[in-house]
């Protein structure tokens, strides 16, 4: 029986455990947050990209891994061809300054024959056969050492440069790189076929990558200080080989998807293209989707969100092409969880989760897919009948952003019906809504960038970790163990003991003073910030009297009060998350936090705003838990033991086998992985109050909150607010509500009355509502107005009456009818330059009637399914233009 997957996997972690390898599970598919520099993982080495670096120490030299691994690059190729896959598994080997050529050569034409039973007169390998521009021969020790293992000369294939040296990126570090590959046979093609060629006779199946150069120039190489051996085997492709498979999508971990795909649209595979295809695409995507939600990731329009929501719609656009009935998506990640379960655990712990995800996407996009392709037929028969050649950026570009169409599902359906896509125009209206986007609402982060750029190289310099000291004491004898020299106004200094809480996990940096020990010189702590992927920290000081010096010593003292109060912040924010957890489910999941002195924010997965009640639920329960006086501890235990009691990990930190837990009173309703400082008990955060809870981005909810003197504060200025209107209204400070009703009802009356004006017909009143315009800063005019409307189309022509009237203004206009509430903004351009956006407004006031919808910046229209909250979507509308014209 040939080998399955599991037995692959399993044979490969084995043997280079038995060789000295430590076996490390899968990182996740989100890199950690110290790794910016792609959206998932794409390779099996990324996850040790910082030992081979030499910013983190390694676990051990010799390590071995299979690995989770995503390429978006492939997400077309997907069932086209027989290999290319989003979502697979990658072993590795891999050497840190260990073992270089010889021993991986030995260890892989071992592996290959004696583990995986391959013949020997069947193997081939590929090495480097030379460069000019690198000024490098080819590689004659390589070919010596497999030689020496066994293979004979006419079976060692020298390649290029294109096929055998391998490298990150332009520059950094590289080297050359040999391959093994099966051959097939003259039954899959020619006798004078070759490895590295365009061939299906020869499949590579493991790649071994001699890491020992660094390319700074371009073409420019210099020896590494250490040689490190990195290797990649492909677990899916490799069992498509043992298996005897023709393609990956016959073997063991894909089958009984596509059989699944069979049973449920009544094809067949291989029956014709479009089946073979679309069964092609469930099964990967499936995969693909269940493993991402797993590890953190939902479905949006930004980032590893669009990714997914990438995925997820492809495959409901295909597997709905074949004839499955809708609601699908669940029943293929039950099958991707009964093949994978047992080696990733997390698609069981997170099944309910995968199951809500696949759910709501599959439900959302099925009414887009109708309304779209719709769309999309009509555009694809206009084109055909004006004898185009293709499909408009314009055109693309309205289906993409007003019905979430996706542009690669355009251009295959456009394909199929011989006709191209302006994709360069579409590129660029995307790139222009990119533009107005950020336009105001972001800062520069380059001199940031710069100075954690200063603070790695010192760190880099110095010979030693710093010690940080600060979940026991905010004050600290210690000595100024290395400094850059001031620049900027800023001084980085490296201290060998620190009481300063470096930025992370959603937590700001602390803020104290250096002084030295003869009392000649101070500085004030601005920054402190993590360098070598968040093992050490330099801290940013500014200069208040004398100099430091290297080797001085310096009394660190923390600023207590801010240091207190963010830690009560972050204390809440775990309290806010098993309370979120408790009242909404347990798909939510932290997705970003900010922990600062003076207020915390926290975002969260979830498909809908909190409704008053669950809000007001949310918040009484973290109060209670306050209230309870519970202590917080943090402990110190092994990744797997935080697991098995339930500790949370969150979205994008990286974990060792060591962790730090922290847990509130029994640890029952709150347990979480956290290198953030906290207080000793619930009571010390006094109390807990929600600012507002809003919309950070698609599926993913934000809540800002303060606590303690702070929170305080806030209420005495309710209080006096409330005495105050009261005053004004002639009324106690309890009939203050029951008085604004009555105020509300008379503005509705004024806005029947603007309405019609009274006259018989019905007629809008385009006067009135002129006159109800409220003027801004800046010349701007705001109206926002509910009006009496049977017939929903005339709301764009109100605004377009109004708009004539008003010059420059942000109109917003609601109506009901049929039972459903309709929107329309309207938004002047000179106001969308101040950051008002009709689609982000709309959307706004649309989310209060439990609906949704969007357009371009200056029209928008949504719809809702609460008529009565349509006042409250006016009024919230009205509050998101004020707050983007004070922005």
């Amino acid at each position: 029986m040939p080998m399955t997957s599991d037995e692959i996997r399993e044979t490969y972690l084995s043997f280079f455990e038995q060789r000295g390898h430590q076996r490390l599970r899968s990182a996740p598919l989100v890199p950690t947050t110290h790794d910016p520099s792609v959206l998932l993982t794409t390779a099996g080495m990324h996850p040790l990209k910082p030992y081979f670096q030499g910013i983190e120490q390694p676990p051990h030299t010799r390590l071995t891994s299979c690995q989770k691994c995503f390429r978006a690059t492939d997400i077309e190729n997907v069932g086209n061809t027989l290999r290319h896959l989003t979502f697979f598994e990658m072993l590795g080997n891999f050497s840190i300054g260990d073992y270089f050529k010889e021993e991986v050569i030995g260890f892989a034409w071992e592996l290959a024959t004696s583990g995986f039973g391959f013949r020997e007169d069947d193997v081939w390998v590929t090495v480097f056969g030379g460069d000019e521009e690198l000024g490098l021969g080819a590689d004659e020790e390589a070919i010596e050492l497999w030689l020496k293992a066994g293979v004979p000369r006419e079976r060692i294939v020298e390649c290029p440069r294109s096929e055998n040296f391998w490298q990150a990126g332009p520059t950094g570090p590289c080297g050359p790189c040999s391959e093994l590959y099966l051959d097939r046979g003259l039954d899959f093609g020619k006798a004078d076929d070759l490895p590295g060629g365009e061939n299906e006779r020869f499949l590579e199946f493991w790649n071994l990558v001699f890491m020992q150069f660094d390319q700074n120039p371009v073409n420019t190489l210099t020896p590494l200080p250490a040689k490190n051996i990195d290797t990649g085997l492909g677990l899916n492709r490799f069992a498509a080989i043992l298996q005897g498979k023709e393609s990956v999508f016959e073997t063991d971990q894909f089958w009984p998807l596509i059989e699944l795909g069979q049973q449920l649209s009544g094809r067949s595979y291989g029956q014709d293209e479009e089946t073979t295809r679309a069964l092609r695409i469930l099964a990967d995507h499936s995969r693909a989707m269940t493993f991402l939600v797993a590890d953190g990731v939902v479905p949006s329009n930004e980032d590893r969100g669009y990714i997914l929501r990438r995925v997820m719609r492809r495959a409901i656009q295909h597997g709905r092409r074949i004839g499955i009935e809708p609601g699908f998506l669940p029943r293929f990640a039950a099958v991707v969880e009964q093949l994978m379960g047992a080696a990733y655990p997390e698609i069981v712990e997170h099944r309910a989760s995968i199951q809500k995800w696949l759910v709501a996407e599959e439900e959302g996009f099925g009414r887009t897919l109708e309304q779209g392709t719709r769309m999309l037929d009509e555009l694809i028969a206009q084109a055909k009948a004006n004898g185009e050649e293709g499909l408009g950026a314009d055109d693309v570009f309205r289906l993409h952003d007003t019905f979430g169409f996706p542009i690669d599902i355009t251009r295959e359906i456009a394909a199929e019906h011989d006709l191209g896509v302006d994709e360069s125009g579409f590129e660029a209206l995307m790139d222009q809504q990119r533009a107005n986007s950020r336009a105001g609402g972001g800062r520069s982060t380059g001199a940031q960038d710069h100075l954690r750029a200063r603070a790695q190289e010192l760190a880099g310099t110095a010979a030693f970790t710093s010690e940080f000291t600060g979940y026991v004491t905010t004050e600290q004898s210690t000595t100024v163990g290395a400094l850059e020299a001031e620049t900027d106004g800023h001084v980085l200094v490296k201290l060998v003991e620190s009481p300063f809480y470096a930025a992370g996990g959603g937590q700001v940096s602390d803020h104290g003073w250096l002084t030295c020990e003869d009392g000649d010189c101070r500085a004030r702590v601005v920054d402190v910030l993590r360098v070598a992927g968040g093992a050490d920290q330099v801290v940013v000081v500014e200069n208040e009297k004398g100099t430091l010096k290297p080797g001085e010593h310096v009394h660190a003292v923390v600023d207590r009060g801010a240091r207190h109060a963010t830690e009560a912040n972050h204390t809440a924010t775990h309290l806010l998350h098993a309370a979120l957890r408790r009242r909404l489910g347990d798909h939510v999941r932290q997705a970003g936090s900010a922990v600062q002195p003076d207020k915390l924010r926290f975002d969260f997965t979830h498909g809908a705003a909190l409704s008053s009640d669950e809000l007001r639920d949310v918040e009484d329960e973290v109060n209670e838990r306050i209230l309870a006086n519970l202590p917080v501890r943090a402990l110190t235990t092994t990744l797997d033991e935080a697991k098995k009691l339930g500790a949370m990990a969150l979205f994008g930190e990286k974990y060792g086998d060591v962790v730090r837990m922290v847990e509130v009173g029994d640890g029952s309703f709150s347990r979480e992985l956290c290198g953030g400082t906290h207080v000793r008990s619930t009571a010390e955060i006094g109390l807990f109050r929600v600012l507002a809870e809003t919309s950070s981005a698609a599926n993913v909810r934000r809540i800002e909150a303060i606590t303690g003197p702070v929170a305080v504060t806030l209420l005495r200025e309710h209080d006096t607010a409330l005495r105050e209107a009261a005053v004004e209204l002639r009324a106690t400070p309890e009939q203050v509500p029951a008085e604004v009703g009555k105020l509300r009802g008379r503005i509705k009356q004024l806005e029947k009355a603007a309405k019609s004006g009274g006259r018989p017909d019905g007629a809008l009143d385009v006067e009135a509502l002129v006159a109800s315009a409220t003027e801004h800063d800046g010349g701007a005019r705001v109206l926002t107005a509910v009006i009496e409307s049977s017939d929903p189309k005339a709301l764009p022509d109100v605004a377009d009456r109004l708009k004539g009237r008003l010059g420059d203004a942000a109109i917003v206009l609601g109506a009901v009818a049929d039972g459903r509430v309709h929107l329309v903004a309207s938004v002047a351009p000179a106001l969308v330059a101040r950051g008002v956006r009709a689609g982000a407004i709309v959307k706004v006031a649309a989310e209060v009637t439990g609906g949704g919808g969007g357009g371009r910046d200056t029209m928008a229209r949504a719809g809702g399914r609460d008529p009565e909250k349509l006042p409250e979507a006016i009024d919230a509308a009205r509050a998101a233009i004020e707050t983007a014209l004070a922005g």
